[in-house]
């Protein structure tokens, strides 16, 4: 397991607002940066700097459709943080 990735994902993840927007795509399957911004009450400047940060982390992907980015969860890079932590307690 890749313990650089592993340190970017928990880094990604300490901040109340990226945990909080991670949990809504998780739920709804894809967010638009607008939506972010509702959800969080967070500038767009500032959305935007925690939508980097998660996508740095590989945690969340986005795709330019037009002029708004949809965000998703990487399911591939998920599974393997949730893998690290399955390991932790064998």
């Amino acid at each position: 397991m890749e313990s650089k990735f592993i340190e970017k994902a928990s880094n990604a993840l300490s901040d109340k607002y990226r945990l909080s927007i991670l949990l809504e795509i998780s739920k709804r399957g894809a967010m638009s940066c607008s939506e972010v911004q509702e959800l969080t009450g967070l500038s767009q400047p500032c959305v935007s700097h925690h939508v980097k940060i998660l996508t740095d982390s590989d945690l969340i992907v986005a795709h330019k459709e037009g002029r708004c980015v949809s965000l998703r969860i990487n399911k591939e890079k998920m599974g393997q943080f949730s893998q690290f932590f399955k390991v932790l307690l064998e």
